[in-house]
């Protein structure tokens, strides 16, 4: 299922300037910043989008440590500064302050990823609820926002924050494993009832009791046209391609394609049932069917031709597929994979009222839409799309992307990776290292 290429809606209006996924198409680190720690992919993706908005500009070219201290001003975000450069050795204040205002003695401390949030909604919920939201941009990497809060809910004390957003595996061990978590305020977020079909049963949340997804997306496999002379439609085309391939650096993303591709259910996943997966990711890697795995570098090298084929992430092709109509994304015909990030309350919070509330805002169609306008991910929430159009101009435009706005049909051939206990997990990541050299 091919869902973007030329002349798609996607295309020609998918994934602006602001959205969280945004990437430039041609960058090279500077050789002085290889010593510095490797950034999370939330910090990469905000530096690629200040490389491409300072080139626009006709900026110099800036060095990492310039990238994470103009990447705030340049996307008007006011707690981007701040975050990275704690996260890059700074002061450790990552907050993000306070917002809303005017809220009287109701209060509401939420945390989420970098540029996740539209400004302006945060205004719209205050004023609509009455609740003054502290809302906070420290969450970089869900490892590392685990290891943040473990030494305060392990001994039952406040992390300063009621709520979480957090992508589906650690949502998974917040609810079944760690549980830190404690159910939604079903009275408080009546607007449940418009959570897209798709995903109102995961394996880590069978009735969504403790998670509401705040955003999603989908992997398949991304092209350039004129490397494969031809369309990708399944995993052995994937792997019939002459030139170079890479697969996902993320184990979830390439073991599920590869489960969908040899007929095994991801969202029941087993270390049984993922072995004919294992054994011809194997065979691929040693045949030379497969050059190696990647993280984000795909973007670049996808755009060039340097790559041909790669498991990708649908925001970041539709970046590219915005100036090379030649590179397209597909869902293979056996199904791609779909994710989350997911809304949590910590259990350790006494508002789950006002946290649900929260949540309940950004459910209700009109509100999520102004979400989806800004971030340009796949809004959970059924209805969107009829309030993009009512927005008029650019928002109007994301109906015709699939990939923000999916058709049933995509929907319906995307899954979502089950949930995998302590032994399974070390499991599924000691084999995925061993093939793919990556241990």
């Amino acid at each position: 299922m091919d869902v973007l290429g030329a002349g798609s809606g996607a295309a020609a209006g998918a994934f602006g300037p602001l959205g969280t996924h945004a990437r430039s198409r041609q960058h090279q680190r500077a050789e002085h910043d290889r010593e510095e720690p490797p950034m999370t992919d939330r910090q990469e993706h905000i530096r690629k989008e200040a490389l491409r908005l300072a080139r626009l500009a006709g900026a110099p070219r800036l060095n990492r440590r310039q990238f994470l201290g103009r990447a705030g001003a340049l996307l008007g975000v006011a707690a981007v500064g701040p975050t990275l450069l704690a996260a890059c050795g700074g002061d450790d204040d990552s907050s993000g302050g306070g917002d809303g205002g005017g809220g009287g003695g109701k209060s509401v401390a939420i945390s989420n990823w970098v540029d996740y949030m539209a400004p302006e909604s945060k205004q719209a919920f205050t004023k609509a609820t009455g609740i003054s939201l502290d809302y906070k941009e420290d969450i970089n990497d869900n490892n590392e926002y685990f290891a943040k809060v473990r030494p305060n809910l392990s001994k039952d004390q406040s992390i300063g924050s009621d709520a979480f957003v957090l992508t589906d595996w650690m949502a998974n061990r917040m609810i079944n494993e760690v549980k830190w978590v404690q159910p939604l305020d079903e009275a408080k977020f009546p607007n449940k009832v418009n959570l897209r079909p798709s995903l109102q049963s995961p394996a880590f949340d069978p009735t969504r009791k403790y998670s509401a997804p705040w955003q999603s997306g989908i992997t398949g496999i991304a092209y350039n046209l004129i490397e494969t002379g031809q369309e990708i439609k399944t995993i052995d085309d994937f792997l019939a391609v002459e030139g170079s391939t890479t697969v996902l650096s993320e184990m979830r993303d390439t073991v599920g394609l590869f489960m969908l591709a040899t007929g095994a259910d991801p969202t029941k996943a087993t270390y049984a049932s993922a072995q004919p997966a294992f054994e011809k990711l194997a065979k691929a890697f040693d045949d030379g069917s497969i050059d190696g795995t990647n993280g984000n570098e795909y973007v670049n090298d996808l755009a060039s031709g340097n790559l041909a084929a790669a498991m990708a992430w649908s925001g970041d092709v539709a970046q590219i597929a915005r100036d090379n109509p030649d590179v397209r994304f597909a869902v293979p015909e056996a199904g791609g994979m779909l994710w989350s990030d997911n809304f949590m309350i910590v259990y350790t919070s006494d508002k789950p009222d006002l946290a649900s509330e929260f949540i309940d805002f950004f459910y209700d169609p009109a509100n999520a839409a102004v979400l989806t306008n800004y971030i340009q991910y796949i809004a959970p929430v059924d209805g969107v799309d009829a309030e993009l159009v009512k927005m008029g101009g650019d928002a109007a435009k994301l109906v015709d992307d699939p990939l923000v706005v999916p058709t049933p049909e995509l929907l319906e051939n995307v899954s979502i990776f089950g949930p995998l206990d302590e032994n399974e997990e070390e499991q599924f990541d000691e084999r995925f290292a061993e093939i793919t050299g990556s241990g």
